[in-house]
Parts: C-alpha cells; structure tokens; sequence
C-alpha cells in the first residue's frame, strides 16, 4: 500500500463500535476539513441489500462477486437501513471474501485526495499508517439510548427501559462478534487516540478532535486543511 507524500491531502481514520458517534463526527469533520468522506459500513450494507435483493442468503453464500461490481453509487441507495440489511449486514462484514474485495475500493477512494473515514478495521486493515486515527467509543448504555432516539423513542414512552435494554444487549452481542471474528476484528490501532463520548456532546468531540487532527498533523508535517477551530459547544 502506498500512502501519499509528506504534505498532501490527509487520511484520517475513525474507527469504533456501533452508535458511538464515528459516523456523525465523520461527516462534521470531513466538513469542517474539506475532506471527502467515507462510510464504510455502507459497503456491507451495500453488498447486504443487493444480496438480499438477489434472492442470496448471507449466512451461507459469499458476496464477494457482488462486492467486488460495487460502486460509490450502490452507497446511495435509499434502502441499505432496514431491519433486514441490519440483519444481513452483520453477516457479510464476517465474510473474510468480501472485506478482502471491498479493501482496494476504500485505499482507492482515500488515496489521491486524502479523505476521512469510518469503519471498524480503517486503522488497523485498511490504512495502518493513517496520519490520524480516532477511537470513538462509548458504554453501551449510552450507545442504546442513542440508538433509541434515532429509531424514534421518546423519553415518554411506557416501554422505553425495556426498549433501550434490548438494543442495549444487541450492541454488546454485536461488540462480541466484531471483537472476536477471524477477519479484521474490532479493535483500537496501537498509535489511535481513545475517545469516550459518553458525556461528550457532538459540538465537544468534534472540536476535541480537531485539536487532536491538527496537532497530529502538525507534527508530521502533513497540510492541516482550513477549520474552525473554535470550541463550539455552548
């Protein structure tokens, strides 16, 4: 793998488990840097949907063939969040073929422009020499409830303990799975900086990790693109 030259665009990598905000600092911090940006898991769920869509069972057919005909215009897709591709996703993701497949489209997609990217393996798989890597994560406790209010729970709601509880479990089975499975496994590079955003709000891990980006940078010598760089949580 070849990594660009000191000075260009940078590659920031952002890993961490599920709903503990890499996808939303992601995107804010590709804005703020004038950075293209990558959701990788949409890879997978990508694959999931035109897998399930095909008639194909995740859980004992390959998608590597369908992975490797993926574009950046199947992640555009207005159905890759249902209950099923969450289901199926999963699936794919332990598929060792299909991560495999889908490594040279996320080195490609980084290379020439720098980019900011999230996943589960950006630091430690698909650039291990990222001039950035982020860890963000959060107990799961606080990861269910933010997943609660993204489905569209209320504070309100007579089921809402029990309701967090078992997205709650869900998480910590799917934590166990990504930690644990043969290919590519969830876990923070070595040289990442470990975010906990439990207390955060998303104004004050972005603006913790702006700092972290810019002196990182600074210290390799690497362009900081323009960014605000005000704390910018109230």
């Amino acid at each position: 793998m070849t990594r660009p030259v000191t000075g260009s665009a940078p590659i920031i990598a952002v890993d961490g488990p599920a709903a503990a905000g890499k996808g939303t600092l992601s995107k804010r911090l590709a804005e703020a840097l004038r950075l293209p940006h990558l959701d990788t898991g949409l890879l997978y769920r990508a694959v999931a949907r035109l897998m399930i869509n095909a008639g194909l069972d995740p859980a004992s057919t390959s998608g590597e063939s369908i992975a490797r005909a993926l574009s950046l215009a199947d992640l555009k897709r207005t159905d890759l969040r249902t209950p099923d591709v969450d289901a199926a996703a999963s699936l794919v993701a332990r598929d060792n073929a299909v991560r495999q497949a889908l490594v040279d489209m996320q080195r490609i997609f980084a290379r020439k422009n720098g980019a900011v990217l999230d996943g589960r393996d950006i630091g430690t798989v698909i650039f291990p020499d990222a001039d950035v890597k982020l860890f963000i994560t959060a107990s799961p406790y606080a990861r269910a409830v933010r997943r609660y209010i993204q489905n569209g729970g209320t504070d309100d709601a007579p089921d809402r303990d029990q309701r967090i509880r078992t997205v709650e479990i869900a998480l910590i089975e799917r934590d166990h799975a990504d930690s644990t499975r043969a290919s590519a496994p969830l876990r923070m590079a070595d040289d990442a900086i470990r975010i906990e955003t439990d207390a955060l709000c998303a104004d004050e891990v972005l603006a913790h990790s702006l700092r972290i980006v810019r002196d990182r940078l600074k210290a390799k010598n690497v362009n900081f693109p323009s960014a605000n760089m005000q704390d910018l949580c109230s």
